[in-house]
């Protein structure tokens, strides 16, 4: 089933759930921009907080393109996921070295981020859709030779 095969209401709010996921993925990528751009510049502010965290300056940019790497998987749509995953990581390592020296308000921050990412992945791909269902009362799209197996409809036992 396509969004050709659905009726006008279903294609147009699926449409509009697409198009709110592109606009919810614009956070995550605001943050992780500008995070890797303090750290290409050397932002004086930056390099202070890094070293603060205990972390030596010098691999400031070597983090920067680890950043730009995952986001670029994350803004594909054929990697997001492992985009998503790999961000996950990295912002978990960011909520840990506020956490270790025990500062936890920063933490807001990475974490924010990570489920905004995923929330942005999760409106624009369908796919996810039935991995993770709601129950909204909005079937999943069938994707792949198994779609008929992830059918919150079909009965268990079949």
């Amino acid at each position: 089933m396509s969004l050709e095969d659905l009726s006008g209401a279903e294609a147009g709010w699926r449409r509009w759930v697409v198009w709110a996921g592109r606009l919810v993925t614009l956070w995550p990528t605001y943050v992780i921009v500008s995070s890797a751009t303090w750290k290409l510049t050397r932002s004086p502010w930056y390099v202070s907080e890094w070293e603060r965290l205990g972390y030596a300056d010098e691999v400031l940019a070597t983090v920067a393109l680890i950043q730009v790497a995952c986001l670029v998987l994350y803004l594909l749509p054929w990697t997001s996921v492992l985009g998503a995953v790999l961000l996950t990581g990295y912002l978990g390592g960011a909520i840990a070295s506020y956490t270790r020296i025990g500062e936890m308000s920063p933490v807001l921050v990475p974490l924010s981020t990570s489920v905004t990412a995923w929330l942005g992945i999760f409106l624009r791909d369908q796919r996810l859709w039935a991995v993770l269902p709601l129950r909204w009362g909005i079937r999943p799209l069938p994707v792949g030779p198994l779609s008929g197996h992830l059918s919150p409809n079909r009965p268990a036992n079949r």
